[in-house]
């Protein structure tokens, strides 16, 4: 049985953020169904360049070439790596798709003009927190943040199981935390930001004496969830996924959502601009948000049925709900990231 550890969040988050806004006319699953057949092309021949994070979505993009017949190629970079090549490839950029990363690249790269506007039918029935309102990303769903626990060095060195991310400031994890450097992983950037924004004014203060409790920063970001694995650390700050369960059930580790809120973060979707295969990057677009293809992205990703977008689609039962998420300002999520990130290495030193 899988170790969970379920707290629910005192923070509300609003009804506009999850049900989306603005939605005008109400269309039907069949009506946006009929648009997207509208848009299908017959690609074969060419070929699609992917920017993604992860060899995990193969299933999904051998779909779409079954469907379509373009071959698709991967490419494996760093959110950060991306926008460095895409600014000195302007005119002719390395891929077409960019597919996953934390949202705060996105609105990076949509201000550097590196991204093609593209509105999709299908957008009609996602919630206006998930695109975009001026047509160059969108989300595919979203990730979390949480905790996990190694049971066995948390008995041996007799310390208590953490509940909220306020116990991590607590001297007892002394050298037993660790969490990705946030200038590497998006989702560790959102746990900042979002811990910022829930914290207000204190934010920082809670942040150096979290600080104060971790020796290293990983460079990767799977490195908290590995190193916790291993017995290296007692806590790691982890993106939540069923990943994290899965290591939790064969490796005696616990996963916690805290009781004081869920940080989280959109993962974007985008096209680059000038790229050769324009066209077919729209249609992927079109085809991953056709509902069962959302419920296989949601599959492969291991999200939880409160990860997808749009409403109405099925992911996994990992126990989160919407509202144990923390109430996050998105609008300054991508022009605080660079003040943010600034501040944070002056804080951490050489760690």
């Amino acid at each position: 049985m899988k170790k969970i550890i379920k707290f629910l969040s005192v923070s509300i988050i609003t009804a506009v953020l999850f049900t989306g806004c603005g939605k005008g006319e109400e269309k039907t699953p069949a009506e946006s169904s009929e648009k997207i057949e509208e848009t299908k092309k017959d690609f074969s021949g060419q070929t699609m360049n992917v920017v993604t994070t992860s060899e995990a979505y193969i299933e999904l993009f051998d779909k779409f070439s079954e469907e379509t017949g373009a071959k698709v190629e991967f490419l494996s970079m760093s959110s950060g790596e991306v926008i460095s090549r895409m600014k000195a490839e302007k005119d002719k950029p390395m891929a077409d798709l960019w597919f996953g990363g934390g949202l705060d690249a996105f609105i990076q790269a949509k201000d550097d003009g590196l991204l093609e506007k593209y509105t999709s039918p299908a957008l009609d029935d996602v919630p206006e927190t998930y695109k975009d309102e001026d047509g160059y990303w969108l989300s595919k769903g979203i990730t979390v943040a949480g905790l996990l626990v190694n049971n066995g060095v948390i008995e041996e060195k007799g310390l208590d199981v953490p509940k909220t991310w306020a116990d991590l400031t607590d001297p007892q994890y002394k050298d037993e935390v660790i969490m990705s450097d946030p200038a590497v992983s998006g989702t560790m950037y959102a746990v900042v930001k979002g811990l910022l924004d829930k914290n207000g004014d204190e934010g920082w203060d809670y942040w150096e004496k979290v600080n104060d409790n971790i020796s290293f920063y990983g460079k990767r970001g799977k490195d908290p969830q590995e190193k916790t694995a291993a017995g290296e650390f007692a806590v790691g700050i982890i993106p939540v996924d069923k990943s994290a369960f899965d290591a939790a059930e064969e490796e005696d580790l616990t996963v916690i959502y805290p009781e004081d809120g869920v940080p989280w973060v959109p993962e974007g979707v985008a096209i680059f601009k000038n790229s050769e295969g324009t066209e077919i990057a729209k249609a992927f677009v079109d085809f991953m948000l056709e509902d069962e293809n959302l419920a296989l992205l949601a599959k492969l990703d291991g999200k939880d049925s409160d990860q997808v977008v749009k409403p109405g689609i099925k992911g996994l039962d990992l126990g989160l709900a919407k509202e144990d998420l923390i109430e996050e300002d998105l609008t300054t999520f991508g022009s605080s990231r660079t003040e943010i990130l600034k501040t944070w290495a002056e804080m951490v030193g050489d760690k």
